[in-house]
């Protein structure tokens, strides 16, 4: 199974993107699924969910906290705190998983892991399409590599044309949970990211 973990929808106050044209872009580009992770809500993923026919969705949201964003797959409730610890604990309460997107990305509102936290986060997002350096995902890999971290991939996508440039091959999605993944892809060029910032504005 081909999977894009990290693609926001129209319930992401900087994306204007249908769930339905998502689901169907991404089964074009042979995508089995995506992981559903709109900034401070899980609402998308769990109405893509419920829509898609083909497609495996994992309901997921991107929160900021008060140390940067963190993702929480496989949720079914909203989270309700900002506090970085405690948005950890509200995601595993749910038997979610807690992973922390572009990590060592400077120029965006990434958590900066310490050994201290390795404690309370199961995985690290290795490559996001829409880091500006390598250097931000190669970190992110030695990190979760050294400390024995799940892997996880995506594009960010913020725009339907990003969708499929990152993300995991496993054999079932269970195998995210235990760490069982392959990435693919690639950043997304400086040119795609204009391009995408403009259309994210006039469309």
């Amino acid at each position: 199974m081909k999977l894009d973990l990290h693609v926001h929808s129209k319930y992401s106050f900087d994306c204007k993107l249908e769930l339905s044209l998502i689901l169907k872009y991404a089964e074009k580009l042979g995508l089995d699924g995506v992981g559903i992770v709109d900034h401070g809500t899980m609402k998308g993923g769990e109405k893509a969910k419920k829509i898609s026919n083909n497609m495996e969705v994992v309901v997921g949201a991107e929160i900021l906290t008060d140390r940067g964003e963190v993702i929480g797959y496989f949720l079914n409730e909203e989270i309700k705190t900002r506090n970085f610890l405690d948005v950890c604990d509200e995601i595993k309460a749910q038997d979610g998983i807690v992973v922390l997107p572009h990590p060592f990305d400077v120029f965006r509102h990434g958590v900066n892991p310490t050994e201290e936290d390795v404690e309370v986060i199961d995985g690290v997002e290795v490559l996001n399409s829409r880091c500006l350096l390598d250097n931000f995902n190669k970190k992110a890999q030695q990190f979760a590599f050294k400390h024995e971290l799940i892997a996880t991939a995506g594009s960010d996508a913020h725009t339907l044309e990003e969708i499929g440039h990152a993300g995991i091959i496993v054999d079932s999605i269970e195998d995210i949970r235990k760490g069982n993944v392959r990435i693919f892809g690639g950043r997304t060029g400086i040119l795609e990211l204009t391009k995408a910032k403009v259309k994210k504005i006039f469309i």
